[in-house]
């Protein structure tokens, strides 16, 4: 019991310390954000290659962009991408310009904006508990600054978040651009009411790291800086994706002040046709731009068909049952999933009347729930399904878990804050203790399942022993034992009524897992998918003649447009190959030959003899030949 208590009152003095040392206190807070951003985002983000299909499609339009210098339309493989907006192209554009053309470039803009996006949470709940301990005059340092490390690591530290952020495509921009001006939001809604008051005394330090937001001048023609990054940010979500990108945060906003009574009021402090005339400013000339130059293709394509049908119709076959999110949360945002209904019961949202009396500060975790409640519900309700659609949620589920957490975390000096399950009120005692042996059980279902994953994943058309391989590489079996040390410690601090540590053997386990589990099978895929096609694309550009057609037979793998930067003709079926050849030769162009790139399988169904073409390479589950064309001029081949 000493040692506890002497390992508490340690940590107490050092977080205090910490607050009362401007310069330390920086230094510590960007020295944790940026190791936990290191080992999520930055760490071999550039070391594998681009992963088909979706990335390498992003890596080339910008390619593109960076090469033709036409900054307007996106192309791809000699045809305009209507997929997406702008932004994403030009940040891996100038990427491109900064570090070259590599896969780094490809996606540190992705690492960027989820590095900006923790670094902004963070000084949001510090700044938040600042003012909480301002309210209760005391000064809980150890308490802001293990909640705000915490939350930090939740929101960088879960599948779904490093997954996006280590991929060069456009959900983690917008995510990045959509949380941050919903924080942004935030801190202008709650800052209207702050002032310097008796907190200022106690926590000197933490006042140089967290400033107070100054509501705008009587009569300033602008609201207050915060609502104006709102605006700036939101016209960055739009370039990204879109109308999601006003329409999602609009939502959240909209009914979060409706559930608080302070619409108008907020509305008219926030200068709202000039916020409007901000994000028009921002983001509409490039839409009047790549309208104006390819007309009702572009309106029809990426209104039409990118936004309405994927919202009200199933598109490219995304289509999954009503709990498809539900699935998606548990498993994106693991281990610390299994706390979140603990922690959005823990709030009470349904109190209207207590919610509206506190002051607008106060009102952080409602805002929380009505973000992830909104983002859920939004895409719960789109016919069109996809993992990435919910990765704008994962913010707020990791302020509403560490805002749970820190109800345990408490200073030596003061004990307003319990610490202990016989300190805390009986109904989130039940909750705690029934949330942690949930975790437990996790643990333990996700450390058998992660032992049996052969069983579980299916089959990759590019790996033919891949089974095989995950076995032989022993990654299964570190993983399970990782989760099931983890489950027994979670297990044994609930035994022992150690509640404060629990979070933390997850937060471990997680970087543990990544280390020893996900980075070594993200270059043992890269090895037995990705790089037999980087190697063919190497030798696609020796071997080139000028002219010179290169077609792709049974698969779309646009990584080889990126690498080789040749145009490639795809082609589905090896009937509709030789048609296309014998059509070819019998147009007697120079170079006489085509390059033909196929799955082993598919060549083999063309049925070529040994003299009708040469072999170039093979590499892993695909062939490169080149097809003279005097060789099938007057040949008949029968495809059955």
């Amino acid at each position: 019991m000493r040692m506890k208590l002497s390992v508490r009152h340690t940590v107490d003095r050092w977080f205090n310390k910490i607050a009362k040392n401007p310069a330390l206190s920086v230094t510590v807070s960007i020295s944790w954000l940026m190791v936990v951003s290191w080992v999520a985002f930055g760490w071999n983000l550039g070391n594998t290659g681009l992963i088909d299909e979706t990335e390498p499609l992003f890596a080339e339009a910008s390619r593109q962009m960076f090469v033709t210098g036409d900054w307007i339309t996106p192309f791809f493989n000699g045809d305009t991408r209507f997929d997406k907006p702008a932004l994403i192209y030009w940040c891996q554009a100038i990427a491109y310009y900064i570090i070259g053309v590599n896969e780094w470039a490809v996606r540190l803009p992705s690492a960027i904006a989820a590095f900006g996006l923790i670094c902004l949470a963070f000084y949001t709940i510090q700044w938040y508990l600042a003012k909480q301990d301002e309210l209760e005059q005391v000064s809980r340092p150890t308490r802001r600054y293990l909640t705000s490390f915490i939350a930090a690591a939740l929101m960088a530290l879960n599948p779904e978040t490093i997954i996006w952020a280590r991929t060069g495509v456009s959900d983690m921009l917008l995510t990045g651009c959509m949380a941050s001006a919903l924080l942004c939001f935030f801190l202008g809604y709650a800052g209207k009411e702050g002032s310097r008051g008796a907190g200022e005394q106690r926590s000197r330090g933490a006042e140089e790291l967290i400033t107070n937001t100054q509501s705008p001048m009587p009569h300033a023609p602008f609201p207050n800086k915060w609502y104006l990054a709102f605006y700036v940010l939101i016209a960055g979500a739009i370039l990204t994706k879109g109308p999601v990108g006003i329409v999602l945060p609009g939502l959240i906003v909209a009914a979060f002040l409706l559930y608080v009574g302070k619409v108008r009021e907020v509305l008219r402090e926030m200068y709202l046709f000039v916020g409007i005339l901000i994000i028009i400013a921002l983001s509409v000339p490039w839409y009047a731009l790549v309208i104006w130059r390819n007309g009702w293709n572009y309106i029809n394509s990426f209104f039409g068909y990118h936004n309405l049908e994927r919202f009200t119709e199933v598109v490219n076959g995304h289509s999954a049952p009503w709990y498809f999110y539900l699935i998606v949360v548990l498993l994106g945002f693991a281990p610390y999933s299994v706390y979140l209904p603990a922690s959005i019961i823990r709030l009470r949202f349904w109190q209207r009347s207590h919610w509206r009396s506190l002051e607008r500060f106060q009102q952080f975790g409602l805002f929380a729930w009505f973000w992830f409640a909104s983002v859920f519900a939004f895409f719960s309700i789109a016919v069109t399904k996809l993992p990435s659609y919910v990765l704008p949620l994962m913010p707020a589920a990791a302020i509403l878990v560490a805002l749970l957490w820190s109800d345990l975390f408490s200073d030596a000096k003061t004990r307003q804050i319990p610490v202990s399950p016989s300190s805390i009120p009986s109904s989130s005692t039940s909750l705690l203790r029934m949330s942690g042996w949930v975790n437990v059980v996790f643990l333990s279902v996700l450390a058998t399942a992660l032992l049996n994953i052969t069983h579980i994943l299916g089959t990759d058309p590019a790996i033919s022993n891949f089974h095989e391989l995950i076995q032989q590489s022993g990654l299964p079996v570190i993983a399970s034992i990782i989760w099931l040390v983890c489950a027994v410690l979670v297990a044994g601090l609930l035994l022992s009524r150690r509640w404060n540590y629990i979070i933390s053997i997850n937060l471990i386990g997680f970087v543990v897992f990544i280390i020893f589990v996900l980075t070594p099978a993200s270059f043992f895929i890269d090895q037995e998918r990705q790089l037999p096609l980087r190697e063919l694309s190497a030798v696609i550009l020796e071997a080139k003649q000028p002219n010179e057609e290169l077609i792709m037979l049974g698969f779309k793998k646009p990584s080889v447009v990126f690498y080789s930067h040749i145009h490639v003709n795809y082609l589905k079926f090896p009937k509709e190959a030789v048609e296309h050849i014998k059509n070819q030769a019998a147009k007697g162009l120079k170079p006489p030959s085509v390059l033909l790139l196929a799955e082993q399988k598919k060549f083999l169904q063309m049925d070529l003899q040994p003299d009708d073409y040469k072999n170039l390479s093979t590499k892993g589950a695909y062939n490169l030949v080149r097809v003279p064309f005097k060789k099938m001029k007057n040949q008949k081949i029968d495809i059955s």
